[in-house]
């Protein structure tokens, strides 16, 4: 199974709707279809990189929440991901220990209390 099955299978237990698209250009259509609350982005995508497609988000949209997920970010990813305005980079293999703290930041960051 993989990483974004076992998230969107983890997220949907916790009461969260969710929806996988397995490419940069599939996300992004989903993205023309419906705002989510937040996204989560592998850094490794086929075809197109996840800093691309945040690029791309962030053309659009500068306050959409995106996580970035990863297992081997380089620094100049990193540095490009902070560039434009990553919520926060989370590392493979402990995507699932650390949602709940990057959904509790989303939230704290969207609600003003």
């Amino acid at each position: 199974m993989k990483v974004a099955d076992l998230l969107s299978l983890a997220f949907a237990e916790a009461g969260h709707d969710t929806r996988v698209c397995h490419s940069g250009e599939a996300g992004l259509r989903c993205l023309d279809e419906a705002r989510p609350d937040a996204v989560f982005l592998d850094i490794r995508l086929p075809n197109m990189s996840g800093i691309e497609v945040l690029r791309r988000i962030r053309a659009s949209d500068t306050v959409l929440p995106v996580v970035l997920i990863t297992g081997n970010a380089t620094p100049e990813d990193r540095a490009a991901a902070a560039r434009l305005g990553v919520t926060d980079i989370i590392e493979k293999p402990y995507v699932l220990n650390n949602m709940t703290g990057a959904l509790e930041r989303i939230t704290s960051e969207a609600d003003p209390r």
